[in-house]
């Protein structure tokens, strides 16, 4: 369940975040994004939802986890079950934006109410504010893997390797979000940045799915 769970987190968290957020917004420019999401606005809905999905199955994948990793040490598989809680909340709470960006431009009264420079504006804003708060709730996360990576390194239940790359998956996202809300020139090193997360996590949270699936298959036969 938990293996099942995160590849469809996987496949969930590309389709909304990389295929619909950054193929409408992708450009940096806030007329065209408004445009993009007007005239797409079953794809815009199609995204949220899937946010959504991955909101609840997030919540399952912390329960799964704990009760995997109890019995290495409760108070820690209990910690990384919060953390990973609290990160699901910011996530719940950055897909409101994500609603009055899609009401914007959609709401023929809202394109009355405001100037097209006013609306270009207030939906640049709400999706800001989608990746401010879920920025936030990245730190988080990276707490989880690290406590994950951890526990895992501790039970030897799998390979050190898994357990290395996903401590250095969880701090690599530490480190990316108070950058990101703390370093001035953030922007000039971004894709340096976008690098030093991207490899360890496609890499560890990837490869922990495929051992929580070859770890059920072993334990069927």
């Amino acid at each position: 369940m938990a293996g099942v769970s995160y590849l469809a987190i996987f496949a969930l968290g590309v389709f909304a975040n990389f295929f619909v957020l950054e193929g409408l917004t992708g450009s940096g420019d806030a007329a065209e994004t408004a445009v993009n999401i007007a005239g797409s606005q079953g794809l815009f809905r199609a995204g949220i939802v899937a946010f959504l999905v991955v909101f609840g199955l997030d919540i399952v994948v912390a329960w799964l986890l704990y009760k995997l990793l109890r019995p290495v040490s409760e108070g820690l598989s209990l910690l990384a079950a919060w953390f990973r809680l609290v990160y699901t909340v910011f996530l719940g709470v950055a897909v409101v934006p994500l609603l009055e960006a899609l009401r914007l431009t959609g709401d023929s009264d809202a394109l009355k109410a405001f100037s097209q420079g006013q609306l270009d504006a207030q939906v640049t804003l709400a999706l800001e504010s989608f990746n401010d708060t879920w920025l936030a709730g990245l730190a988080i996360f990276g707490l989880h893997l690290v406590t994950i990576g951890y526990l895992l390194f501790k039970s030897g239940l799998s390979s050190k390797w898994l357990a290395v790359v996903l401590m250095v998956a969880g701090s690599a996202y530490v480190f990316d979000t108070l950058a990101q809300f703390g370093f001035e020139s953030y922007d000039d090193y971004a894709n340096v940045f976008l690098t030093i997360v991207a490899v360890p996590s496609i890499v560890g949270e990837f490869s922990l799915a495929i051992w929580l699936l070859r770890k059920a298959g072993r334990s069927t036969t």
